[in-house]
């Protein structure tokens, strides 16, 4: 009797694992690891935009990449002005900020409008990366406050658009807030898989171990992106200290 019901039961338990195992698999493809010179791209981006941003902020005293807290200031602002605490001269630096960031994703846009390269698509990333460094390079050597830092404002738009456009949200390379709030998130979910299973890895089963896996892959592109970013804002702003730029 024994004997009839063991093989019965190894019956029921295979659809089970088969099915298991197909849904890790499917796990697995749901995200692939960009290629290391891919990734090698993003971090480079990363740093540049960490150095442009603390140099905009050191030598105009205005963060070029933070949109956020742009349109923040520009709420702050329009108030100050109607309470008359401010001119309108720090309104109008808000805004424009705000405005030169999405004109440079707007020529992102109108440069890419795939994303893939090929054929031309390959040519127009080059144009958008030369586009990006003369904005970069032509707010160095121009005079005053303002202009500088928009066009600093829209290369960090410009890139952010090209590089989320064709490397998919999880590369952003001009600002860290979403890439922390993912590392966050993704470090959230690795936690509670193993709380439930007491923090043993033994007890993991196929699923879990493929969904710790892809998560663990994320945390290394997202780890690399800030660490790049605020490595980029550390040699920028030494940097700045021994090449001064304009007045």
């Amino acid at each position: 009797m024994t004997q009839q019901v063991q093989p019965a039961k190894q019956c029921e338990s295979s659809p089970n694992t088969k099915q298991m195992k197909e849904k890790a698999a499917q796990i697995r493809k749901s995200f692939q690891r960009p290629k290391f010179w891919v990734m090698g791209f993003g971090w480079c981006l990363a740093a540049c935009a960490g150095a442009a941003n603390v140099i905009a902020f050191k030598s105009w005293n205005l963060y070029a990449s933070h949109v956020t807290g742009s349109t923040s200031a520009m709420a702050f602002r329009l108030e100050g002005y109607h309470q008359g605490e401010y001119g309108s001269e720090s309104l109008k630096e808000a805004c424009l900020l705000v405005f030169s960031f999405l004109c440079g994703a707007y020529a992102c846009g109108l440069l890419i409008d795939k994303n893939q390269v090929h054929f031309m698509g390959k040519a127009f990333y080059g144009l958008a990366l030369i586009l990006n460094s003369s904005l970069l390079v032509t707010a160095a050597f121009i005079p005053g406050r303002l202009l500088p830092v928009c066009l600093v404002a829209a290369a960090c738009g410009l890139q952010n658009a090209m590089c989320t456009s064709h490397f998919g949200a999880i590369i952003r390379t001009t600002h860290v807030t979403g890439t922390v709030t993912d590392i966050g998130s993704t470090l959230g979910r690795i936690s509670m898989i193993y709380i439930r299973k007491g923090c043993r890895c033994s007890k993991l089963d196929d699923v879990e171990r493929a969904e710790v896996g892809v998560d663990a892959r994320k945390l290394g592109v997202l780890f690399g992106l800030w660490s790049f970013y605020f490595m980029g804002g550390l040699f920028g702003v030494y940097m700045e200290n021994i090449i001064p730029g304009p007045p």
